[in-house]
């Protein structure tokens, strides 16, 4: 099917139908106020919870401890069921935790009827442990003492181990790998072993989601129904994990997913709902609220994973042709396993997305558990680690070597017609190439080059630079495990029309574009289209969730098909109540017509008319489909980054940030410009100040809280300049793929190789403080030690 007017549209706005109240603007007034008591250590054993006093305090219901809680394993993480038990997630925590994994598990719940009787009665609980020695530096040499989950005895949660040939043949935990970590050539039977390879190092932190909505729940029970509300990405999955921790059935359960301020994947993750329905349970069905505080949500949560990661390159001799690759990944997972080793492993192949090399490619990768918050799924699912460390070794190889950046990276790009190397789909769309081009030109690379270049042999104090970074994304997951989405349509007698979706509406803009893709196909306008956003699993239509840039990809495919089984149905009545041929008609602005007499036959709303009244054969005009994702696509694009850096006091100003994308055929191009708007400054925010903090000894969080942890404001983020190379991808319903998370990925590096153009120092971690620039510059003689 071709693009008609309404896809691309610059002026399609938003039609959602229904409540637009957030989950706490919905908390009956009459719930009960649960607060949950966090532990003071990070590694150890509760062996006694002293509930005595707190229970006479007025307005204090239930104390329920971690030593009471049914004896049951869960996992929490957001992704959908797996047939394969192998690929199973990892269930390992309770409701409440007597065994303590960080600063703040939860070993205690309050149940009150308002907040100020449940504060006082987490204050008088009194909890006594025994500590264990905290595991806090994962890359350091640790000693593994008792280990965090007893089914891990050395803390290693996973690793996966590759190697790709010229031939593109893999194996498993190959001994290369470890050979490669204890060296910078390759030795044995390998190619090139004469060849050195260049060793690189990068340390990447623990950030949160800083999603301005809380963790926020509520649950009750009628009847047998439990019932829950839940800002979350993933209502289906919520539902099913809630079954297994409750140990009840699956159609028992009912959760409702209001509107959403902000997820960014920290939503992705089961966080209270199972213990708030567990808690109304025990109070005879009353409502439960759980609100988390701001501090609790930074730690009580998902973060981003922190990482070390290590790179080795070598090129043909005397060429820029990449030859042997190697890089070692070093995950930090936290206190739970959450999405187990998915993340890393994302990250570790995702390494071998952008670039090719004509020799022998290794990857491996650890996933390591500590005393810290879980890390889980956040805005790009491990890939702006990955594309900080690689794109800051491009640079800083090219350097060395005396490449021009740029030429370096267009050497050896993966091109159309490849077949990625581990879920082996072809490479249909890639307009990387147009995206450097374009991001050139918008930047005046090539005249600022020589500008700043001659600016700063004159100038000690500001120096100027320029930064490329450039990024490849997936869009959804599949073959990894199962793309699945569906929709249903019902027309209303007045060719009116209601769609509901499984997809998630997070405030991502998905309903929008939904209602413009079913337009397109029914010729609804979009004013008389009814998007339903609030989800209810026992009426939604299914899909997994929000996460993966999935769902103009997947859910857009659901809405494709549905419309178009409707439109089918919509002719055949026609057909019947006009006495024409079918295969002679067609629908276009609600009017039925005759496609070899160009002329309108009857009116959609008519048609409707009669198949709902008429007294011989009535059908309620209705679709519902599911539609099954068997392909995937790359998204890619370049980031670039124009800064001056003060030296003597180590600070970045970032006059202007360029992100130009490739993500197929643009549905919505306002929406998708907020969307490169709000990611890159994100990728901003991760570029120059955002870090999680933790006393190294004990493992306290120490500015979880938007006071001390520094998220941009609006006088932070720079200028941004958006811009779209649109190709077709032919998996795509419309020609799209992948852009919610994309433009996070590469900021960071950008702004990094900017400052690394500027003042000749290779930063090698997150975030470019002043505090680390100013010793980095020292350390280089930049500055006077006076």
């Amino acid at each position: 099917m071709g693009i008609g007017k309404n896809i691309n549209r610059v002026d399609a706005l938003s039609k959602v139908k229904g409540t637009t109240k957030y989950t706490e603007d919905l908390i009956p007034q009459n719930a009960l106020i649960a607060k949950i008591l966090h532990s003071k250590i990070a590694n150890g054993i509760v062996k006694d919870v002293d509930v005595s006093e707190a229970l006479k305090i007025e307005g204090v219901l239930k104390i329920v401890t971690c030593l009471e809680v049914p004896d049951v394993d869960f996992s929490t993480a957001g992704h959908p069921y797996s047939l394969d038990p192998s690929h199973a997630d990892i269930k390992d925590r309770k409701l409440l935790n007597k065994r303590v994994r960080h600063y703040g598990d939860d070993v205690a719940v309050v149940v009150a009827v308002d907040s100020i009787a449940a504060q006082k009665g987490l204050e008088a609980i009194k909890v006594t442990y025994e500590e264990y020695k905290p595991k806090i530096n994962i890359y350091g040499n640790y000693e593994v003492g008792e280990p965090i989950h007893k089914l891990y005895p050395d803390d290693v949660m996973a690793t996966m181990n590759f190697y790709l040939n010229e031939d593109k043949e893999r194996f498993n935990k190959y001994k290369i790998v470890e050979e490669l970590l204890k060296t910078n050539n390759f030795k044995g039977n390998m190619p090139d072993s004469n060849l050195p390879m260049k060793k690189y190092e990068y340390i990447l932190p623990i950030v949160q989601h800083a999603h301005i909505e809380n963790i926020v729940c509520f649950a009750y029970m009628d009847g047998n129904r439990h019932i829950i509300y839940s800002a979350t990405q993933v209502p289906q999955v919520v539902r099913r994990i809630v079954s297994e921790a409750l140990e009840i059935s699956i159609g028992e359960v009912q959760v409702i997913k209001p509107y959403i301020g902000g997820g960014f994947g920290n939503k992705q993750d089961i966080i209270y709902e199972p213990l708030a329905m567990y808690l109304s349970k025990l109070m005879g069905g009353a409502c439960i609220s759980m609100v988390s505080t701001r501090e609790e949500t930074f730690v009580n949560s998902r973060t981003r994973h922190g990482m070390k990661i290590t790179t080795m390159v070598n090129t043909e001799e005397g060429k820029m042709r990449m030859r042997n690759r190697a890089i070692n990944l070093v995950s930090n997972q936290g206190a739970y396993s959450t999405h187990g080793h998915a993340i890393a492993a994302n990250a570790i192949t995702n390494g071998f997305h952008l670039y090719s090399g004509s020799g022998l490619q290794v990857g491996t990768s650890t996933s390591i558990y500590s005393n810290l918050p879980s890390a889980a799924a956040m805005r790009a699912y491990g890939t702006p680690q990955i594309c900080f460390a690689v794109e800051s070794q491009m640079d800083d190889y090219a350097k060395e070597k005396g490449f021009d950046p740029i030429e370096f990276r267009l050497e050896n790009l993966v091109k159309v017609g490849a077949i990625e190397p581990f879920d082996t789909f072809p490479i249909h769309t890639n307009g990387l190439d147009d995206c450097i081009k374009k991001g050139k030109e918008l930047i005046d690379w090539d005249e600022k080059k020589i500008q700043y270049e001659e600016f700063n042999k004159n100038s000690k104090v500001f120096k100027k630079g320029i930064g490329i970074a450039l990024f490849a994304y997936k869009t959804g997951i599949y073959p990894i495990t199962v793309e699945t989405s569906a929709c249903r349509m019902v027309l209303n007698q007045d060719g009116s029309l209601q769609v509901q979706v499984g997809a998630i509406e997070i405030g991502q803009g998905s309903d929008t574009v939904f209602c413009q893709m079913t337009s397109e196909i029914l010729s609804i306008p979009e004013d008389k289209i009814n998007m339903v956003s609030c989800h209810d699993t026992d009426i939604s239509p299914f899909d997994p969730g929000a996460y993966a840039s999935r769902q103009t990809y997947i859910c857009g495919g659901a809405v494709k098909k549905t419309a178009e089984i409707l439109k089918e149905k919509i002719l055949n009545k026609a057909a019947i109540m006009l006495d024409f041929d079918y295969d002679d008609m067609d629908l276009i602005d609600e009017y039925i017509i005759s496609k070899s007499r160009s002329e309108k036959l009857e009116s959609l709303e008519k048609v409707v008319l009669y198949s709902m009244y008429s007294k011989h054969s009535t059908e309620h005009l209705t679709a519902e489909a599911t539609y099954t994702g068997l392909n995937n696509a790359f998204a890619y694009g370049a980031c670039f980054a124009d800064v001056c850096v003060d030296v003597p006091l180590g600070k970045i100003d970032i006059k202007k940030m360029y992100s130009i994308h490739d993500s197929g055929k643009i549905i919505n191009p306002r929406l998708a410009e907020a969307q490169v708007h709000g990611a890159v400054a994100m990728g901003v925010g991760y570029a120059i100040g955002e870090e999680m903090l933790f006393d190294q000894v004990t493992g306290k969080p120490l500015n979880n809280n938007f006071l001390d942890y520094k998220i941009p404001t609006s006088m932070d983020i720079p200028e941004i300049e958006v811009a779209f190379i649109e190709t077709y991808e032919p998996s795509g319903p419309f020609g799209n793929k992948a852009l919610g998370e994309p433009p996070i990925i590469a900021p960071a590096p950008a702004i990094r190789n900017a400052v690394l153009f500027a003042t000749g120092v290779s930063i090698n971690s997150l975030p470019l403080n002043p505090e680390k620039l100013v010793s980095a510059f020292k350390e280089a003689n930049l500055i006077d030690e006076e």
